[in-house]
Parts: C-alpha cells; structure tokens; sequence
C-alpha cells in the first residue's frame, strides 16, 4: 500500500519541515503524486516525522538466553519505539567467536527480526580475553567487533585485534573496564554509596582504559567505538583524542544523561555497568553530546528475567531502555532546553548512520525508514506495558511526552496506530 503522510513537521536535510510526504513503491517523495488515488492518504498535523532510530548498543539474548528476551521480542519493542536498526552485542551462548558460531545468531535473525538487526562479534574467543576470535573470517560478515560487558584486559591483545580490525575495515567497539580497578565495587563509588554502605566503582576503571585503548588508536589508525560512558574523565579523554584527529566515536545512554547517584533506590531498576555516576559526570555527558564529543545515544538494553533482577543493588546488571529513550531524552533534555530536537535526532539517527554507514535518512527517492511521533501525548512509564520480556527500568513511573504512533521500515509499515 501507498500513503501520503499529510502536514507533517519532517525531519530531513538536517532541519525541520512543515509538508506533506508520500511513501510510493516504498520510496519517499515529496512530490505531488500524479494520482492520489491509490494513496492512502493520514493527516500528520501536530506530528513529527523522524529518520528511523539506530541503537549501537543492545542484548537481544538470543541464542542462549531466550529466557530474558528474543530476537521477535526485542526487535519488536524496538520498533514500536521507532527504530528502523540496532546492533545487538555478542555475550551469548555460544559467543558469535566464529563465523559457525555467529551463523547460529544470524539465523535467528533472518527468521524473526523485525527491523535490520547487526550482530557484532566477539573480540576474544569466549569472550574470555585470552585467545583472540577469528577475526579475519568473521570480519566478512560483521561490522564490528567487540567483548561488551568486558574490557579487553590484556593490552597486547587489543593491538593485535585493533591491526586485524584495520586491515579489514572493520569497527572495534570497546566496552572500556580495567578489572584490576574494581575492588569487588557494584555501583558507583560516590556518595550514596558511601551513605548506605555499598561498594563503589571508581570511574578510574572506566577512563583508564579508555586512555589505554586511544593510545592504541592513534598509532593504529583503526576505527574505534567507545561504548556505554559515564564518567566526566572519559568525556575530556575522548574530546582531547577527538583534537588530536584520533579515529573515535563514542556513546552514552539515557539513564546516565538524566539519572545521578543520588537518585538511585536499593532496587535492581538502578543496577547497570557502569552504573549511574555522579552529578558533575551527567552535566559532563550532557556538555559532551553538545560539543559533539559524544555523538550517539544508545540503550545498551540488557534485559533479565524478574528473579535475576530481584536482588537490589546485587542483581544482575542491565536494565531495558529502547522503550522509554526517545520521550526520555524528549521530556528531560528537549524540553528543558538542554538539547534541540535536531540534536536528539542526530544521536539517535544520523550520526550512527554516518559513522556505521547505514543508509537511513528521509529523502527523495530513498526508502522508507522512518517514525511518526506525538511529541504531545503525555503519559505514565509502566513497564508492565513494555513489549521487551525485560521489565527493569530505572524511569518507571516518569511521566514523559512524546508516544511513538507509526513506523515505517524498507517501505511498509511494522505499525500504524495514526488511524485510531
């Protein structure tokens, strides 16, 4: 079916648009059609259209871990929040550590993704750090590699996998941790951890090895992804790198640019890695995502089952995201003035489509990849609603603007609520 979306606010070439666009043959146009007839024609008045969200950062659990989400599910909330792609990151069972052990993913993915799924694969065999994966066959069918929810520990290690990932033009994205920093510490080590007796994690292991792989970096020249950053040293380590003409980008997630540790409860909603950091970090991410030193906003969703989040501040670490990202970022940094709504979209859609070379963006000619969104329409974060089979978030019960009415992927709608 062909639509005409009327009098819309469209996001395209980098500045907002009050028109109609019609989506025929799947493509876009912003051409009158010869004959409307054949169009299914939806008033877009008081709504916004948006390139189709990426996410660079999330756990779809499958396989190995189908208890916590699946591909269907977690692709399917995805796009009832209005993205088009997400990158889904390798600690599964078995770790996509070589090209047999990724087809088992990819499969999975050819027969119930929604929307254009990217596994990474795994640096290390294992994820284990002490043997590097099959870096040259996988770099065939992969954009990236990475160990998330590992820092790579070995140093010698990550320079040879950054020279292969350069040799095959391909990305590292680095989840940046130094082990040895850790001290058996679970949330951050700041105030409300020294207030009720937890174990804090210095940002120290964040940022050093952060500084550790920039180094790296610029003597290889590889391209480089720094994923999930939350504290205020990391920021001014990548800025400095980015003066130097160094190769990186990096991202933060919505619970670090709206949440500080002291509003954090003894609840397994607020148990992440790295968890949620001071106030002085936030205001540093959020000067981070302005000045461009930050330039994508991914969830890094990791959803557990209810037991595995049951424990407090010991549960496991991950929360959901994907759902609440865009009316989070809306409500708490658009609308107070932290950011524009052209900054939100560029995080959100057009840089990691630049950096990772994805074509999605509203144009003519191209396909259709986008969402319509009611940035008006307020209402409650229940997780009981969530799509995901994840239900720990750290903004329940945030009253947020900003509802996700329809998307459009490679042409068609997945969803399309803007008749009801």
């Amino acid at each position: 079916m062909d639509f005409l979306l009327k009098n819309g606010t469209v996001y395209t070439g980098g500045k907002f648009v009050k028109t109609d666009l019609a989506i025929v043959g799947g493509r876009i146009s912003f051409l009158k059609p010869a004959s409307s007839s054949s169009l299914k024609v939806i008033d877009c008045d008081n709504l916004f259209i948006f390139p189709g969200f990426i996410d660079v950062h999330v756990h779809l659990r499958e396989p190995g871990f189908s208890y916590k989400e699946t591909v269907k599910t977690g692709t399917n909330a995805a796009a009832h929040a209005g993205y088009s792609a997400v990158f889904t990151m390798p600690n599964l069972n078995p770790v996509p550590d070589s090209v047999e052990n990724l087809k088992i993913q990819q499969d999975i993915i050819d027969k119930d993704a929604v929307i254009s799924v990217y596994p990474l694969a795994a640096i290390t065999k294992g994820e284990k750090g002490l043997e590097l994966s099959d870096l040259k066959q996988l770099s065939e069918k992969v954009i990236g590699f990475s160990d998330d929810g590992k820092g790579v520990q070995n140093t010698k290690m990550m320079e040879k996998a950054m020279k292969i990932a350069k040799e095959k033009g391909k990305f590292i994205v680095a989840h940046c941790e130094d082990e040895s920093l850790l001290n058996g510490g679970y949330i951050h080590d700041g105030e409300y951890a020294r207030l009720h007796g937890h174990k804090g994690i210095c940002s120290a292991s964040e940022y050093k090895q952060i500084e550790r792989d920039l180094e790296l970096v610029e003597k290889i020249g590889v391209k480089y992804h720094v994923c999930h950053v939350s504290a205020k040293e990391s920021v001014e380590a990548i800025r400095k790198a980015k003066a130097r003409g160094v190769n990186v980008t990096a991202e933060t997630g919505p619970h670090y640019l709206v949440l500080n540790d002291m509003m954090i409860a003894e609840s397994g909603n607020f148990k992440m890695n790295p968890p949620i950091r001071a106030e002085e970090d936030r205001l540093a991410l959020i000067e981070g995502i302005k000045d461009g030193t930050l330039e994508m906003l991914a969830t890094d969703h990791a959803p557990h089952s209810k037991e595995e989040k049951s424990k407090g501040l010991l549960s496991m670490n991950g929360v959901v995201g994907i759902e609440t990202a865009f009316p989070i970022i809306y409500t708490y940094l658009v609308k107070k003035g932290e950011i524009t709504l052209e900054k939100a979209i560029q995080i959100m859609s057009e840089n990691p489509a630049k950096r990772f070379g994805l074509d999605i963006e509203i144009a003519e000619g191209k396909v259709a990849n986008l969402n319509v969104f009611d940035l008006n329409k307020e209402y409650t974060i229940n997780p009981e609603e969530f799509l995901s089979m994840g239900k720990s978030s750290p903004f329940e019960g945030f009253k947020v603007n900003g509802k996700c009415l329809a998307n459009f992927y490679n042409g068609q709608p997945i969803f399309n609520n803007l008749d009801k």
